[in-house]
C-alpha cells in the first residue's frame, strides 16, 4: 500500500464538543465554538480533527446515544453551523472526521420507538430482542460495560432488549440486512456532505451471537480491562459472544465499498475485544478499515517493555493495515496523571506527545493534551457521568478528563459566559492557552515546535519501525523510509539515564524537535529526566 493518502501518519486532534468552547452561554460547548478556535487548532500543526458526537440525542451518554443520525442537536448548533465548520477547516487545510456510533442508538430514536411497540411491526427485528428464561430472568449472562446485566425488560413486547452499554442505548440487530442498509445510508449522508473521515465507535460491537450463548467466566487474576475498572462485573467474563462476531468482517467490507466511492476518505475504528490487537489486525486491511486503534496504550502500564511489546505484536499481525495510536481520549484518565502518577510534569507531557507521534502509524491527540492537563478531581456533587455514579468511589468515571478547555485564567477559563457543565479546576486555568502562549518553554510551545518539525521528517510520518534492545526505562527504535533512517530514544523515567549506542550504529544528531534532549558522549547517550533523542542513522 502506498503512503500518499493524507491519513497515513496524520496527527488527528480529538475535540469533545461539550467541553471545547461555548458561544451561547449555556455552559456547554458547541459547533460555533469549534469554528471560532479552528485557527488555534491549525496553529498546532495537526492534520485533521475528530469531533465526538454532536447529533440529536437525549444525552444519556452525552451524545453517544443518538436519536437522529442526520441532524445536529440544538445544544450544539445546526447543520448550517456544521457546514460552516467544514468549509473553514478545509480552507485551513484541516481534514474533518466525525464520530459514527453504529452498533447502538438511543431509546428515543424513532426506529426503537417503533420496534418496542410490538413483535410484528416493520421495525420489530431491528434490535436484539429475546424471550426471557422460564423463570423470567434475562436470556443469558451477558453484562453491560456500564454495570449490571446487558438486558432490559420491555413490557410492550414482553421481551428483553440487549444493551452493551447503558439501558438507554439499545443495540441494533446487524444480522438484519435492512439495518445494515439503513446504517450505511446514514453514513452516506455525511460523506455526501463532505466529511473526510469517520471515527467508528465500538465498531466490533455491531454483531452478536445469534444463539445468545453465555459468555464463559474469567478468573479473578485475569480481570483486567481496557477502558473499564477491574471491579466492574463486565471484567468477570470473556466477551466471546456479545461482540466481535465473524459476521462483522463482511459488514466492514460493505462499509469500505461505500467509502471507496469518495476521494481519499478514511475510517478509523475503535476496537476493544478480548484480543484487541488481533482484532485490529483483522479489521484494518485494504478491504476493510483504513485505520484502527485500541486501548492498549490507554492503560496504566507505561514501561518500555510494554510499549515495545504492544507495538511489535501489532506490527507482526498487521501485514497490510495502518495503525493509529493514542495515550489519551474522552474515556480514560488523562495520560500525564495516569503515567506520571505523582510526578505529572511539563517534560512528561511534551514527551508523551513526541512518543505517540514517533511510533509507526497515525496519531490521535486529545484536546488539552497539548497543554499537559492533568486529570481533574471532580467531586461527587458535580459528577455528570452515569458510569462514574454507578461505580463511585472506586471508579470516578470519565468526567475528570472531560472538563472544559481552559482558554484563559479567568474563573470560567474563557470557556463560557455561563456556568460550565463541569467545573474547571484552578490548576487547569493556570495552564491555560493564554498563559502558555506567553511562555516559549511551555508544553504548548514545545508541542507546536515538535509537530512543525515532525512534518519535515517523512521517516517519522510513514517509515517502518524496528526496536533496539534497551534496558528499562529506555525505549529505543529506528524509523526507516526511502533511504532515510532515524534513531529515536526516550527516557521514560523521572531521573537521568545513560545508554550505550549499539555497536556499529553510526549516527549524527539532528536538531529541531524543541524538547528536552539527550547528548552523545564517547558512544554513550546521556538522557535527562523524560528526555528524548533523535539522530540520523548513516
Amino acid at each position: 500500500m502506498d503512503n500518499k493518502h493524507w491519513w497515513r501518519g496524520a496527527v488527528i486532534y480529538q475535540i469533545y464538543p461539550r467541553s471545547f468552547l461555548d458561544t451561547d452561554g449555556d455552559g456547554v460547548g458547541d459547533l460555533p465554538g469549534i469554528v471560532d478556535k479552528l485557527d488555534y487548532i491549525a496553529s498546532l500543526g495537526v492534520d485533521a480533527i475528530w469531533i465526538s458526537p454532536f447529533f440529536k440525542s437525549p444525552m444519556a451518554d452525552f451524545g453517544y446515544d443518538i436519536a437522529d443520525y442526520r441532524d445536529v442537536d440544538p445544544l450544539f448548533g445546526t447543520l448550517s453551523d456544521f457546514d460552516r465548520l467544514l468549509d473553514k477547516a478545509h480552507a485551513l487545510g484541516i481534514k474533518v472526521m466525525i464520530d459514527q456510533v453504529l452498533s447502538h442508538c438511543s431509546v428515543e430514536h424513532p426506529w426503537f420507538k417503533e420496534s418496542r411497540e410490538s413483535r410484528d411491526n416493520p421495525k420489530a427485528d431491528w434490535y436484539v430482542w429475546a424471550d426471557p428464561k422460564e423463570d423470567g430472568t434475562a436470556p443469558n449472562n451477558w453484562m453491560s460495560l456500564f454495570g449490571g446485566v446487558a438486558w432490559r425488560w420491555e413490557p410492550r413486547r414482553e421481551q428483553y432488549y440487549l444493551h452493551n452499554f447503558l439501558a438507554a442505548q439499545p443495540d441494533l440487530n446487524f444480522h438484519n440486512p435492512e439495518v445494515r442498509a439503513a446504517t450505511l445510508d446514514n453514513v452516506k449522508f455525511w460523506l455526501d456532505r463532505g466529511v473526510d473521515g469517520l471515527r467508528l465507535d465500538a465498531i466490533n460491537f455491531c454483531f452478536h451471537d445469534r444463539q445468545l450463548r453465555d459468555n464463559p467466566p474469567k478468573s479473578k487474576e485475569k480481570r483486567v480491562g481496557r477502558g473499564f475498572s477491574a471491579d466492574n462485573p463486565y471484567a468477570y467474563q470473556y466477551h466471546y459472544h456479545n461482540n466481535t462476531q465473524p459476521e462483522n468482517v463482511a459488514f466492514l467490507e460493505e462499509l469500505r465499498t461505500l467509502m471507496d466511492r469518495y476521494p481519499d476518505v478514511a475510517a478509523l475504528g475503535e476496537i476493544s475485544s478480548e484480543d484487541s490487537l488481533a482484532t485490529t489486525a483483522e479489521y484494518v486491511t485494504d478491504r476493510r478499515l483504513h485505520m484502527g486503534y485500541s486501548f492498549e496504550l490507554l492503560t496504566d502500564d507505561h514501561s518500555a517493555a510494554y510499549i515495545r511489546g504492544t507495538v511489535e505484536r501489532l506490527e507482526a499481525a498487521m501485514t497490510e493495515g495502518w495503525p493509529c495510536w493514542a495515550v489519551s481520549n474522552h474515556d480514560v484518565q488523562r495520560a500525564v496523571t495516569r503515567w506520571g502518577r505523582n510526578e505529572p510534569s511539563a517534560a512528561l507531557a511534551a514527551q508523551l506527545v513526541a512518543l505517540v507521534c514517533s511510533l509507526r502509524g497515525s496519531v490521535c491527540l486529545y484536546q488539552g493534551e497539548e497543554l499537559g492537563l492533568p486529570e481533574a478531581d471532580v467531586p461527587y456533587a458535580d459528577l455528570q457521568d452515569p458510569y462514574g455514579k454507578t461505580f463511585w468511589p472506586n471508579f470516578k468515571g470519565r468526567d475528570g478528563c472531560r472538563t472544559p478547555m481552559p482558554w484563559t485564567t479567568q474563573d470560567r477559563a474563557g470557556f463560557s459566559a455561563g456556568r460550565p457543565w463541569l467545573p474547571i479546576p484552578g490548576e487547569h486555568r493556570a495552564m491555560s492557552v493564554a498563559m502558555q502562549e506567553q511562555d516559549s518553554s511551555s508544553v504548548l510551545s514545545q508541542v507546536r515546535r515538535f509537530l512543525a518539525w515532525r512534518r519535515t521528517q517523512p521517516a517519522l510520518q510513514v517509515g517502518a519501525i524496528a526496536f533496539f534492545d534497551a534496558p528499562e526505562p529506555i525505549l529505543a527504535f529506528r524509523r526507516d523510509h526511502a533511504g532515510e533512517s532515524r534513531l529515536v530514544v526516550f527516557n521514560l523515567s523521572a531521573h537521568p539515564v545513560r545508554w550505550p549506542i549499539p555497536e556499529g550504529l553510526s549516527i549524527q544528531p539532528i536538531g529541531g524537535p524543541g524538547l528536552a534532549s539527550g547528548e552523545l558522549d564517547a558512544g554513550q547517550l546521556q538522557l535527562p529526566a523524560r528526555g528524548v533523542y533523535y539522530a540520523r542513522i548513516d
